[in-house]
């Protein structure tokens, strides 16, 4: 998990396209006083719900305003890949993950291709143009206008337009996130519509949530913001702690399990963490002893988590666990069990 150091490119174009496949509806024709307008905050998160998602290949190209369009060839931190297709992000990952206290590199043979959260496709033809439309994205995510992508609508819903005083227009049934963003964006000020609502909702948690209305449309997607937001403070501190622990050495320094501190068990020996995500266990009393080996690794939900694993039967089998990284420091780890919060660990550095 890592920040890779990528500079990236061109202004984001503008551009409106409709390519929806909305089929009318037959509705009674009558007025509407809930109806919105496109310039209403529910409206706008509609439109950005809508939007093409970027943040696939986010650790290629380094924002999610753009999608990379296949075949995409890369070198990366200097082996040169051909991505032909998501599979293949794996090649990348791969190299990307090799170590864990590296500087991460990618570099596009350019011209590349990539659909922008509007669903434009245009050509990149530089690392300058790049690095613009990377700044670009975040000036959109910083004035709120990138794509939504926690909440995901089950298609398809209906939707029945309005004119300025409220009298039906039509009815149109939107079935992808294309058409809705293409509806929303092709309003005219005065058109209002309205959501034949109830609709369904999947967040980014994965859970389904039946919305009856505007309210809770807003609150569903503001919930699952925060939500990401949170992911994503979970990761930038993954990536500090993985910085911590590369390639240093700790000793336990405190291990309470059924309401017990065992951690004399540990008093002998001392833990290296290496930086491709190895463990090296050594005996500093009894030196002939073999070294013990194992596996960690560091990842984040909206918590950071640190996942120890040795081979059974060892003497350090009993650390065994994903643990939960409820503080860290330059020296300092504090971890409690996933599964039951009455078992901690503490590492300390040497």
């Amino acid at each position: 998990m890592k920040t890779i150091k990528l500079v990236t490119i061109i202004t984001l174009t503008t551009l409106t396209i409709f390519t929806s496949c909305q089929s009318e509806e037959n509705e009674q024709i009558g007025n509407n006083p809930n109806a919105i307008a496109p310039t209403s905050e529910v409206a706008k998160k509609f439109k950005r719900t809508g939007m093409n998602d970027g943040g696939k290949d986010d650790f290629l190209d380094g924002n999610s305003c753009a999608e990379l369009i296949f075949p995409v060839t890369a070198t990366v931190n200097g082996i040169e890949i051909i991505i032909k297709n998501e599979v293949d992000y794996e090649l990348a990952l791969e190299i990307i993950d090799e170590f864990n206290d590296d500087d991460d590199t990618v570099a596009f043979k350019f011209p590349i291709k990539v659909k922008l959260n509007d669903y434009t496709e245009v050509s990149i033809t530089s690392q300058t143009e790049l690095e613009e439309l990377n700044r670009k994205c975040d000036e959109a995510s910083d004035d709120m206008e990138d794509a939504i992508s926690c909440a995901k609508i089950d298609f398809p819903i209906s939707i029945l337009t309005y004119d300025i005083n409220l009298e039906q227009t039509g009815a149109v049934v939107i079935e992808s996130e294309e058409q809705l963003y293409s509806f929303v964006d092709d309003l005219d000020s005065d058109d209002l519509f309205s959501v034949k609502y109830p609709i369904t909702v999947t967040l980014s948690d994965g859970t389904s949530v039946e919305i009856n209305n505007d309210s809770e449309f807003e609150d569903a997607v503001e919930e699952c913001i925060s939500y990401e937001e949170a992911e994503e403070a979970a990761e930038e501190s993954a990536d500090e702690l993985e910085s911590i622990v590369s390639k240093a050495t700790f000793k336990v320094e405190s291990f309470v399990t059924g309401g017990v501190d065992k951690v004399e068990d540990f008093a002998a020996y001392t833990i290296e963490f290496t930086n491709d995500e190895k463990l090296i266990v050594k005996n500093t009393i009894d030196t002939t002893q073999e070294d013990i080996e194992g596996e960690y690794d560091v990842d984040s939900d909206t918590r950071v988590l640190l996942e120890v694993e040795f081979g059974t039967g060892t003497a350090v089998s009993a650390l065994n666990n994903e643990w939960v990284v409820t503080t860290y420091t330059s020296t300092l780890l504090t971890l409690q069990s996933k599964t039951d919060t009455s078992v901690t660990l503490t590492f300390k550095k040497i």
